[in-house]
């Protein structure tokens, strides 16, 4: 029987049945398909900013100032405006068509100082309290002495990360690293989970905890690498200082003359050689799995010798990458060559991954970047890979091939496809672990209710090749009608072909309303339209 799908209707709909128990929010969503951004106005006069992101909640746009020294905060608002003449219904008038008829600006913030600059491709937000994390830093420096930090890792002299309480814009805390190396691109070296804060030290191999308290201090909880626990530190100096006092102790009963003896006396080293304790950790885990292979003590050595004695050093010579929270217990490590940690393109570098428990200390499981095993958790319980926040409500109806059927097959049709099932394993898991908050939440990216060009579009947060034709937002259901179209750049299309142009996207999450931002690789303002519903 045909339904009607126009608002009126859902709404008597939604009166008189009861959908399925779990399924209300779902139901409830398919009111999007009614109200969609149907108007763009070109072109719009704003202020020459970065444009970051609306934040989670719809609270705050974010901006940085163009010499990325200043942090500018707006509130999105709704188009409202008045005419004292008669109003044409189908053209807005010229007040109407300007930045702040949308946004209102709340405050400007300096957070950089004269010799750092602004990170604008990060940014995390804690929703629970509306902190703002933001990071500063100087420059790389690629000559940088290594002084106990990895070989092959540019050094910068500072990075200081700064917690803002967003509704009025005071600093309320800072923590500083200084001649280190985090990869703050697109938020890739750092991962919130509620309250919790990880940081990876690529230069020095570190895992810092953090934890975010409500009166906006960031209070360090631990620190994995060298050391797992909190005493580890102060177990192995107590540990050197007796092995010392024993071999001088040796040394004083000695005669005399140990020359006469043949014996020459040294002053004992202090300078002593240990894997990090995550190494050490990975290390004892591989082994184990090796040695519980194979019952038989013979083959169990064989097998040793060729799956671990032969690429121990391989082992040894792996770095962090990247880090993810599963649950406020677990990590998700990325570990891979020292290049790959440091170039923006990984995916031809082999890489491995392992789940750490920071409580016991352990590695409770570790595989290689083209396991079917991690795979298949990867395609079954993908959400479960996301790790939201437990007070985030929008960031819950992200679309993901296990949880949208839509998404699923075009998974499995990319992988029926695929001329080598190691490479597609390969290519789906460099992906992991994610990036935090790296997602529009917006219900225009919901692929239950929408279908859309992802080579063009998508939910993730990256900037794009700039196209002259318009992106169309097609529904996904019967009658399956193109219901809005997003075009960048000005109205009229591109003057200039010959330059490289990128776009970027910024979905409200739950109102009707997108920024598209385009841009070249020129100093030149970036051409901003606004599309909303009229």
């Amino acid at each position: 029987m045909f339904r009607r799908h126009n608002v009126a209707a859902r709404i008597f709909d939604r009166q008189i049945s009861t959908v399925a128990p779990g399924t209300s929010v779902h139901h409830t969503r398919r009111f999007y398909e009614n109200l969609v951004p149907n108007c763009t106005i070109y072109e719009v006069e704003c202020p020459d900013h970065l444009y970051r992101k609306i934040t989670e909640d719809g609270q705050y746009l974010i901006c940085f100032s163009r010499n990325h020294q200043d942090l500018i905060v707006y509130r999105p608002t709704w188009l409202s405006y008045s005419c004292k003449e008669e109003c044409d219904t189908n053209d807005l008038p010229p007040k109407a068509k300007r930045f702040e008829s949308f946004f209102s600006q709340l405050y400007c913030v300096s957070l950089a100082s004269s010799n750092e600059l602004i990170c604008k491709d990060f940014f995390l937000y804690m929703e629970s309290n509306q902190f703002g994390l933001f990071a500063t830093s100087t420059t790389q420096n690629h000559d940088a002495p290594v002084g106990g930090a990895v070989q092959g890792v540019p050094s910068i002299e500072k990075i200081t990360f700064h917690l803002l309480r967003l509704e009025d814009g005071v600093v309320l805390d800072q923590k500083c690293f200084h001649n280190d190396f985090i990869n703050l691109a697109h938020n890739m070296g750092v991962f919130l989970y509620d309250d919790l804060l990880a940081i990876v030290s690529i230069r020095y191999q570190t895992i810092h905890i953090l934890q975010i308290r409500d009166s906006g201090n960031l209070v360090d909880i631990r620190a994995i690498g060298t050391f797992c626990r909190e005493d580890d530190e102060l177990f192995l100096n107590s540990s050197t200082q007796s092995m010392l006092s024993h071999e001088k102790g040796k040394l004083h009963q000695l005669p005399e003359n140990p020359v006469e003896n043949g014996l020459h006396q040294s002053e004992p080293s202090s300078d002593y050689c240990f894997l990090s304790g995550i190494k050490q950790r990975l290390l004892s885990f591989i082994f184990r799995g090796i040695w519980n292979e194979e019952p038989d003590q013979a083959l169990r050595v064989q097998s040793l010798k060729k799956k671990f004695y032969f690429h121990f050093q391989d082992y040894v010579d792996l770095v962090i990458w990247k880090v993810q929270f599963l649950d406020r217990h677990h990590l998700l490590i990325k570990f891979g060559s020292v290049d790959g940690g440091v170039s923006r393109n990984a995916d031809q570098h082999p890489a491995f991954f392992a789940v750490y428990n920071m409580e016991t200390t352990e590695i409770a499981a570790f595989y290689q970047n083209t396991a079917d095993e991690l795979y298949l958790l990867f395609e079954q319980f993908c959400d479960h890979f996301h790790a939201t926040s437990r007070n985030s409500l929008y960031l819950n109806f992200i679309s993901s091939h296990s949880n949208n059927m839509h998404a699923r097959e075009q998974l499995r049709s990319a992988k029926n496809k695929a001329s080598s099932s190691l490479q597609f394993v390969k290519k789906m898991l460099v992906s992991l672990p994610f990036s935090c908050q790296s997602q529009s939440p917006s219900p225009y990216f919901d692929q239950s209710l929408f279908r859309f060009d992802e080579k063009l579009i998508s939910a993730t947060d990256r900037h794009r090749q700039s196209t002259d034709h318009p992106i169309k937002f097609i529904l996904r259901r019967p009658p399956n009608t193109l219901k809005f179209k997003i075009k960048t750049g000005p109205e009229a299309g591109s003057t200039d072909s010959r330059t490289k142009k990128i776009s970027s996207f910024i979905f409200h999450p739950f109102l009707p309303l997108a920024l598209s931002i385009q841009q070249n690789l020129s100093l030149q303002p970036s051409v901003v339209n606004i599309h909303f519903r009229k």
